[in-house]
């Protein structure tokens, strides 16, 4: 799985924020907002279109052709998305245990109590299969 571009970012943040498919009109509307706030770029829904099927050839956009204009959703979560990258990541490493140790020294308490927590109940849920 690719690393996402800052426009690619921008769109999937989109889709996955929203609970309807959008179209790349829409989308190119909620990033011109967006970009007014910030960087004051315009953004021509050509890009958009181009950018969104990039995300469909990568499998991370799923398009509904039974419409027009055509809808845009995000074929899995970005929780999912992440997790994937996590273990991509840590796949490519030869020393899991090293990145693993280096990720639990940077992780606050917080976050730290919210791993336990989890270690925990899948433990517990491999107990009881």
């Amino acid at each position: 799985m690719a690393q996402l571009g800052e426009l690619e970012r921008s769109i999937m943040d989109a889709l996955w924020a929203s609970e309807n498919p959008l179209s790349a009109t829409e989308l190119q509307e909620y990033l011109e907002e967006r970009a007014r706030e910030t960087s004051g770029k315009q953004l021509a829904v050509t890009t958009v279109l181009t950018v969104l099927s990039r995300l469909e050839h990568k499998s991370l956009v799923v398009r509904d052709r039974t419409v027009r204009p055509h809808l845009y959703r995000a074929s899995s979560s970005q929780a999912d998305h992440t997790a994937e990258l996590m273990h991509e990541i840590l796949g490519s490493s030869t020393d899991r245990g090293e990145v693993l140790a280096r990720f639990l020294g940077s992780v606050s308490p917080e976050e730290a109590a919210a791993l336990r927590g989890l270690l925990d109940q899948t433990r517990d849920s491999g107990r009881s299969a």
